[in-house]
């Protein structure tokens, strides 16, 4: 995942590219520490795929599905959330100090690759740290990818 480009690609084992989808990641830009608000870098892997086969727009809070579907008029009666739309894909970093362990640790600060509404902007950083995706690119990545895939955000 590049940070600059503001897009996530899918590689093959042997570097081909299979899919390459524009992202939204944080509006504070990059960077480890808790509380901070940025994208981690470096190695990290899917910890947890969370959705499958649920509905396009499932609302999550907290990892689980609320049992509400996004809609406009949802929006406008809760302005404030920052939506969890679609599939979950729960990042874990793999450098300790870096992106593990204490004040650094991209699983504890559930950062995830989530589906957003399709009304928000991509290739724009605007999430709290997370990396946003349009709900059909999330559906399609979560389904090429499993637990334990290698994910790479420079």
């Amino acid at each position: 995942m590049d940070l600059t480009l503001q897009s996530l690609s899918l590689l093959a084992g042997d570097g081909q590219v299979l899919a390459a989808y524009p992202v939204s990641t944080a509006l504070n830009g990059p960077g480890e520490q808790d509380g901070s608000g940025c994208t981690p870098r470096g190695s990290h892997y899917i910890r947890a795929g969370i959705g499958a086969g649920l509905t396009p727009g499932t609302v999550f809070r907290a990892r689980r599905p609320t049992g509400e579907i996004y809609s406009p008029e949802l929006a406008r009666e809760y302005p404030d959330r920052d939506w969890i739309l679609s599939r979950i894909l729960w990042l874990c970093g793999c450098e300790w100090g870096k992106n593990r362990g204490p004040g650094v640790d991209t699983f504890r600060r559930f950062i995830y690759i989530h589906g957003t509404p399709d009304s928000e902007p991509m290739g724009v950083p605007l999430s709290h740290g997370c990396v946003r995706m349009r709900n059909a690119d999330v559906i399609d990545l979560f389904d090429r990818v499993r637990p334990g895939t290698a994910v790479f955000i420079r």
